[in-house]
């Protein structure tokens, strides 16, 4: 690291905290500013924050790590949650909007009834607001961890890396609690271009580099199963280890026809939550929600993995010696390795962009379910507009001590997604139905919450030698049974509340016939065959370009040409519908 690498770095954070200082009078005004940007958000803001929020630190590095054990199509293990996002864009984007609510926890009590409303969204708010958040936190510190040592090994260690990132953390706070979610969606944008140019900038050099030869010396190099785009369902791994590669039928069932509508995880919740709604919400109309999140799925899955996935194929080729676990770290080793003065202080900065960008969304989401729907329902009503933002602002530096602490108590985060995809299994449906089907009630939410937890443990602790992902053959049929025959035997939510939801939201469908028809001067959506068209277009829009681009990345035109072709003819196929189904 030279001089001009920490002017870089530098620069960098003096930027991040000019962008929180100009927003921060548009913050102050109310917690709708606060959280939601005023629901002002311009469709490209929105959709670059989303895209930004899930580019952590640990990103490029999860990517590079499946890509050294079991080539490209180790990226399947993540590219599946394209069918969920998918459904998000085209049946709920528009329907998060129209709620007009501040957080998806607030949902709960619009859209449910009774103390067992009011009990669920305040366990949500400490569920999801305190203890997932800074857990998922925790996760993105270690990670960034891992990088600082893996850079700096002289300075930077076990015992003292947390003080580095406590003080990034400490950077990213400020300028989250000064600025809310304009000045956290804005510096989204910056960070993730600067990321994004850090990483292109990184494949470019190390694919040129001596030890590679270019592109078609990489494709010389590597062994045949790293550059299958697809997984060999059934067949033996390769690379001698296992994983995607070697997959059954029955794993490769659980992943593309269950996990992407049935399970609940972080980001990539069936029916759209979290942070994905919190963007949808603040967005200026219906259209702009929905064109927001259609673009963060291009970007999320088309655009972004293409660098990271060439820098794992060059560390296959390099650092042939990195052990199994160990093939993320072959990212940070090229970075060190082959950037020159000023480009390795601009990837460094990049690196803290994707970090900070993570983090900055999770403390200002995070501080949105305690402030709305704990502090300002349960604990403290009937405040000024701004005393819930100075709470607010005051919360967001509680979280970052709390995510700090964290972090100092976990060592590794192997096994974490599997665990939450688990105990979320079954769970999806029903965030799914609650919009479409009257019946859907608050117990039966809690139900399908609950039931995850307890078949897991049964499974976990009765040594049925069930392993993920076949544990969701088991728990998701449970959850599912669980909480349909929960919401026919108990009290139904109020028909006031139903009505009042179905004036708001006016979903239509089958599942709200009984509501319907109690005020038919209500007119509901309709044209959801297209709704589907759209759907399946959109899956088809995104494969294929995802596919096309890897084509022309290794010169295979022809194959490129023909699906960037089927993508463009899809997205044909939306636009054209889109006038049809109306806002």
């Amino acid at each position: 690291m030279q001089f001009i690498d920490w002017a870089i770095i530098l620069l960098y954070f003096l930027f991040s905290l000019l962008i929180g200082l100009y927003f921060s009078k548009r913050a102050g005004g109310s917690t709708e500013n606060f959280f939601l940007s005023g629901r002002k958000m311009q469709w490209w803001l929105a959709g670059l924050s989303m895209v930004a929020t899930t580019f952590a630190a640990d990103t490029p590095l999860a990517v590079t790590e499946l890509v050294g054990q079991n080539g490209i199509a180790g990226n399947w293990l993540w590219w599946n949650m394209l069918i969920g996002g998918m459904l998000t864009v085209f049946f709920f984007s528009r329907l998060w909007r129209r709620a007009e609510i501040l957080t998806d926890v607030e949902f709960v009590e619009f859209r449910y009834s009774g103390k067992p409303a009011a009990i669920l969204r305040g366990f949500k708010a400490v569920y999801l607001g305190v203890f997932m958040n800074t857990i998922i936190m925790g996760w993105v510190n270690l990670a960034m961890i891992k990088i600082l040592i893996g850079m700096f090994p002289e300075y930077v260690n076990s015992s003292n890396a947390i003080l580095f990132v406590g003080g990034c953390m400490l950077i990213t706070a400020i300028y989250s609690a000064i600025s809310g979610l304009w000045g956290v969606a804005v510096t989204d944008a910056f960070q993730f271009l600067l990321a994004m140019a850090g990483c292109i900038i990184l494949a470019i050099v190390v694919v040129n580099s001596p030890q590679i030869g270019g592109l078609s010396g990489l494709e010389s190099k590597l062994p045949d199963w790293a550059l299958r785009f697809t997984p060999e369902i059934g067949a033996e791994s390769e690379t001698g280890v296992g994983g995607i590669l070697a997959m059954t039928v029955s794993s490769f069932l659980a992943f593309i026809g269950i996990q992407w509508w049935a399970s609940w995880y972080p980001g990539a919740e069936p029916g759209g939550g979290g942070y994905v709604a919190q963007r949808m919400m603040s967005a200026k109309d219906e259209k702009n929600s929905l064109y927001a999140t259609l673009f963060f799925q291009v970007a999320h899955y088309c655009i972004r993995p293409w660098p990271w996935i060439i820098v794992g194929l060059c560390a296959i080729v390099i650092y042939p010696d990195l052990s199994h676990s160990d093939k993320g770290l072959g990212f940070v080793k090229a970075m060190n390795d082959f950037l020159p003065p000023g480009l390795k202080g601009l990837l460094l900065a990049a690196f803290f962009a994707a970090y900070m960008s993570t983090i900055a969304t999770h403390l200002n989401w995070g501080s949105s379910y305690f402030i709305n729907d704990l502090y300002r329902r349960f604990l403290n009503k009937d405040k000024s507009e701004k005393h819930y933002v100075l709470a607010s602002r005051l919360i967001t530096f509680v979280f970052m001590i709390l995510s700090v602490l964290v972090t100092t108590q976990m060592t590794t985060i192997s096994g974490v997604w599997s665990f939450v995809i688990e105990c979320g299994a079954g769970l999806g449906l029903v965030l799914i139905m609650r919009w479409f089907w009257w019946r859907v009630n608050a117990i039966s939410e809690i139900i399908a919450t609950v039931t995850p937890f307890i078949v897991y443990g049964i499974l976990y602790f009765g040594e049925f030698n069930i392993k993920f992902p076949e544990t969701l053959y088991v728990i998701v049929p449970i959850t599912t049974a669980a909480w349909i025959i929960t919401a026919f035997i108990t009290k139904p939510t109020e028909d006031s509340k139903l009505r009042s939801f179905y004036k708001k939201v006016h979903p239509g469908g089958a599942g709200w016939k009984k509501i319907s028809d109690m005020i038919p001067e209500v007119t509901p959506d309709s044209g959801y065959r297209l709704l589907f068209v759209n759907w399946a277009a959109g899956i088809v829009l995104v494969y294929s370009w995802l596919f096309g681009i890897g084509k022309i990345i290794f010169g295979d035109f022809i194959p490129a040409l023909i699906l960037l072709a089927i993508g463009l003819l899809a997205a044909m196929v939306i636009k054209r519908n889109f006038s049809k189904v109306g806002w």
